[in-house]
């Protein structure tokens, strides 16, 4: 509902407000001595941004690094050490402390909504942003956009006028696990101590972006027979479906059982990650994990775990993919080019991939 909230509040407040303030001027890009980045969204999107933030951070130490999050996504930040203070953008009082705070620079990481725009232009005197609509009138610095750039790199060319150049290679990892969450998923793991395990993340914040519990069902039925045990991690509000996967093969289920950090602490842990297009997905990517991951209605080149511990099954329908800036239309064919992936194939590319990782073994 909050989501709903701010998405209308965006198309009428945002939309009028981007069109009648003064437009951003270009301004000196000295070294910074607070900077805030503000990122609205989901997981996926904060996860992929930290590497901006730690490389901004190694470019200007001395900078007081701050975040405008929403409450959905604000766990993701206790993944970079660097950041000092963390604001709630889905918050009136949130964005009411960054204003009062006084920027000398805001880099707004928001691919489309104009609300965030308006931040930036209100926050601080020099901006940076991309120039996906009339939001980009009111940064110092546009940026282009394209879908067909992973999205770490569309982060990084935010840091272009900076100096900042994105790396050859992403390095992994770049997430921080907190002491505790990787005692706590030690206790989790008790059971299968000492196995070798596969993680499965069967979410989706969208029924087009779902594979189905019955195929994972198949897949953890089918893993634990060539020596891996299977454990489960998802939302509290599926825990029975966790259950209805492990059940058959005797995995664990954790769905609704850890926090953002534990379940990032499980998955360091794990020998693979089996996900759709997700939040977790990246979160396997920044730990340096394995990845098998299912796509279709999302965009490969933008969200496609790119490592080469990493495989992405896709059927590459003709209409697919469809998601354009976070929206997935409803799907007249019942996301075919998720549903004619089957177990079997993904059994088969979980073991090609691990004998490619670890021949011999």
């Amino acid at each position: 509902m909050k989501l709903k909230i701010i998405k209308g509040i965006d198309s009428i407040v945002g939309n009028v407000l981007a069109s009648v303030l003064p437009g951003g001027k270009k301004g000196a890009l000295a070294a910074p001595k607070s900077c805030l980045f503000i990122r609205p969204g989901g997981i996926g999107d904060a996860v992929l941004l930290l590497p901006a933030i730690n490389a901004f951070h190694a470019a200007f130490p001395g900078c007081s690094i701050d975040v405008l999050a929403e409450t959905r996504n604000a766990a993701a930040f206790q993944f970079a050490p660097c950041i000092r203070e963390l604001h709630r953008y889905d918050s009136a009082s949130g964005i009411a402390d960054v204003l009062r705070a006084g920027y000398d620079l805001v880099i707004d990481t928001e691919q489309w909504h104009r609300l965030s725009a308006v931040v930036a232009r209100l926050a601080a005197p020099v901006s940076i942003g991309f120039a996906t609509n009339r939001r980009n009138r009111l940064f110092s610095h546009q940026i282009p956009y394209s879908h067909d750039d992973y999205e770490t790199k569309s982060f990084f060319n935010l840091l272009a006028p900076l100096g900042i150049a994105p790396p050859a290679e992403l390095q992994t990892p770049f997430l921080s696990i907190p002491g505790e969450a990787a005692a706590r998923a030690e206790s989790l793991l008790a059971r299968i101590s000492g196995r070798p395990f596969a993680v499965i993340f069967p979410g989706a914040s969208i029924a087009e972006r779902r594979w189905g519990h019955q195929r994972f069902r198949e897949v953890a039925q089918r893993l634990v027979l060539t020596g891996l045990a299977v454990v489960v991690v998802e939302g509290g509000e599926d825990a029975d479906q966790g259950d209805f996967i492990v059940r058959p093969c005797g995995g664990v289920n954790l769905a609704g059982k850890t926090s953002l950090a534990e379940t990032a602490a499980v998955i360091a842990r794990s020998t693979l990650l089996l996900s759709g297009d997700s939040g977790v997905l990246h979160m396997a990517v920044g730990l340096g994990i394995p990845t098998v991951s299912l796509f279709g209605p999302g965009i490969e080149a933008k969200w496609g775990a790119k490592g080469e511990g990493d495989l992405v099954l896709n059927r590459r329908l003709p209409c697919s993919p469809c998601t354009r800036f976070g929206t997935t239309p409803a799907c007249p064919i019942q996301a075919r080019c998720l549903s004619e992936i089957t177990p079997q194939e993904v059994v088969g590319a979980i073991n090609a991939l691990l004998s490619k990782l670890y021949p011999g073994e």
